[in-house]
């Protein structure tokens, strides 16, 4: 037993399984989730049993990636909307970290050196520790670190568990609220149906009355003597006719205002014509947009509305199609084997997972992690493993597509690799602390544990506090800016599974790179103290 105790892929696995067990216990409706395997690890860690550096490498590279991946469409939209908030927070944070590193390093006589390495710990980010040891070009920063980060990464787990409950914050009324926002920014599409009366328009085409322009809605169909017909630029509208409109509540409005009164009255189809969601799954027609597609001049058909991610697009001329999206065309049904030909519609290659643009986009990564920014001679920067991978990914989710490499993966795919690379990342970093837990606490005490428990807890006590009572920040917002405010990726493995809203993933990924930045900064200026 003891030698497959000691074998790293027995002893990974047996972490695994465990954290798996005590994650499901639940105290008063609270369970730590996929969040436990830290603290197995850590036990495992204090037996003398460790998973190697290289496992945990891997792990955060994939969940980086992968978080990337899947908050890249979100990430930029969301920086402008929630950018300058998200940011006041992470100042408050870091540099209420740094001003308690210096306030308690002077009022209990602790060496600076070990204070910044504290300092760094606390935030368990790696990079700072890397900008410290350079900066202060003496290893007892990685021994302040060594006893600030196990705290760290324990403290930030139990915090953003425990903060819906302290708070007394509903995440289903935070879910809500979220995807309130994204519906006013997407809104619900709808059809209904007019009858042709106003004076105005008839006996002009489509095309002269502008329709998609002047309201916002697509007209899928129009009935003219009984016979229903996919409308195109030159189809004349008649006093009587039936039309069915598709857009949002107030496109729709419009279109009653241009075209007449809306009815409760069909519009049968006609035995050649059929409506039919078809997924995108043809490569070549990625990024192209709807107007560079002209489905209704190619092939009569008209797309009513687009499907991504659960959230329904009102289709437009310049709306770019993604891989995977499901979009709902109205024509008649020779026609529509030519636009599913088109477009793909092929469950099968969307559930493949091509796993070139994943290595080529973490090779992109990793080189981009190692480029060093030099400002002056005292302070340069470097975004690091982590900070490099996300930025790719981020990127390249957004461009969605270059050349033959689509960038995007599907969401199978994404939450098995996230899940995988989470799994590793927590087993060895868990272990690894262990490893050290005591050592540490009996050479120097419990002075300079509980000094970083404090560098933990407090900044993300007022952070909380300014978010919730002068910001009015969501609270799944909060917990995604306080883990990466914090640097921490198990916190952030912490607050996944309290939500199916991916509103702390997208936070996470906005404030992660500027909290680095701003970390680096405040370790060149502890220095300077």
């Amino acid at each position: 037993m003891t030698q497959l105790l000691h074998s790293t892929y027995f002893s990974l696995f047996l972490i695994i399984t465990l954290g798996f067990l005590l994650g499901k216990i639940q105290v008063k409706g609270i369970s730590l989730d996929v969040s436990a395997v830290i603290f197995i690890a850590l036990f495992f860690g204090y037996l003398g049993i460790t998973i190697p550096e290289d496992f945990q490498h891997i792990g955060l590279i994939l969940f980086i990636f992968t978080i990337g991946i899947q908050a890249g469409p979100g990430f930029f939209q969301s920086f402008k909307k929630h950018g300058a908030k998200l940011i006041y927070l992470v100042l408050i944070l870091i540099f209420t970290a740094a001003a308690l590193t210096a306030g308690l390093a002077y009022g209990f006589d602790i060496d600076l050196k070990v204070a910044i390495g504290l300092f760094t710990g606390a935030l368990t980010s790696t990079p700072g520790l890397a900008a410290a040891i350079d900066a202060t070009q003496s290893p007892l920063a990685s021994i302040g670190y060594g006893i600030a980060y196990p705290f760290g990464v324990i403290g930030v787990i139990l915090f953003v568990r425990l903060l819906p409950k302290i708070t007394g914050s509903d995440i289903s009324v935070a879910e809500k609220e979220v995807e309130k926002e994204t519906l006013s920014e997407y809104p619900d599409v709808m059809s209904r149906n007019f009858i042709v009366g106003n004076s105005n328009i008839i006996g002009k085409s489509i095309g002269e009355l502008s329709v998609r322009a002047m309201t916002g809605a697509s007209i899928s169909r129009v009935m003219h003597n009984d016979l229903a017909v996919t409308p195109t630029t030159g189809t004349i509208l008649y006093e009587g006719d039936l039309i069915k409109a598709v857009g949002t509540a107030s496109a729709l409005e419009k279109v009653r205002l241009l075209i007449g009164n809306e009815t409760e009255q069909e519009i049968p189809l006609g035995k050649d014509y059929e409506v039919q969601s078809v997924l995108v799954t043809n490569r070549r027609i990625v990024n192209k947009t709807l107007g560079q597609l002209n489905l209704l001049r190619n092939f009569n058909a008209t797309v009513t509305r687009i499907r991504r991610s659960g959230v329904i697009i009102t289709p437009s001329p310049a709306v770019h199609i993604r891989f995977g999206d499901k979009c709902m065309v109205a024509c008649d049904k020779e026609n529509m084997k030519e636009v599913i030909r088109l477009l793909g519609n092929d469950n099968k290659r969307l559930s493949d997972t091509d796993f070139f643009p994943i290595a080529f986009g973490i090779v992109l990564g990793v080189l981009v992690g190692k480029i060093n920014i030099t400002f002056s001679d005292a302070f340069s920067f470097s975004p690091g493993l982590t900070g490099g991978v996300l930025a790719v990914a981020l990127i390249l989710s957004n461009i969605g597509k270059t050349g033959p490499v689509i960038w995007t993966m599907t969401g199978a795919a994404n939450q098995l690799l996230r899940q995988l690379g989470l799994l590793l990342f927590l087993a060895a970093v868990g272990t690894s602390a262990g490893a050290h837990l005591v050592e540490t606490y009996a050479q120097y005490g419990i002075k300079l544990f509980i000094i970083g428990a404090v560098i933990t807890l407090v900044p993300m006590i007022i952070c909380a506090l300014f978010a919730r009572m002068i910001f009015g920040v969501n609270i799944l917002n909060l917990l995604g800016a306080l883990t990466g405010g914090m640097t921490s990726t198990p916190g952030l493995a912490a607050v996944t599974p309290m939500t199916e809203s991916n509103a702390p993933q997208i936070a996470y990924a906005t404030v992660y790179p500027i909290a680095m930045v701003f970390l680096i900064i405040c370790v060149q200026l502890l220095t300077l103290f």
